[in-house]
């Protein structure tokens, strides 16, 4: 999956653009839960915590769909 494209009516999308909007919502969730928890306070920089986060999702999402490839 990693290597193919997606053919959206006619419109090839790289397959990672799919994997990155699957980590971008599991993201939100996560961020609306340490939110909800108060974990928030205990962050020194709210955006660059955001970001650290959304690549570490991504980093797993695209790790899980490689094992689940092969």
């Amino acid at each position: 999956m990693l290597n193919a494209e997606i053919d959206l009516y006619g419109v090839f999308v790289p397959s990672l653009l799919a994997l990155m909007l699957l980590a971008f919502a599991m993201t939100a969730g996560l961020r609306a839960l340490l939110a909800r928890l108060g974990f928030y306070r205990m962050v020194w920089h709210r955006s660059l915590f955001n970001l650290a986060l959304y690549l570490i999702v991504l980093g797993s999402v695209v790790s899980l769909a490689r094992w689940l490839q092969s």
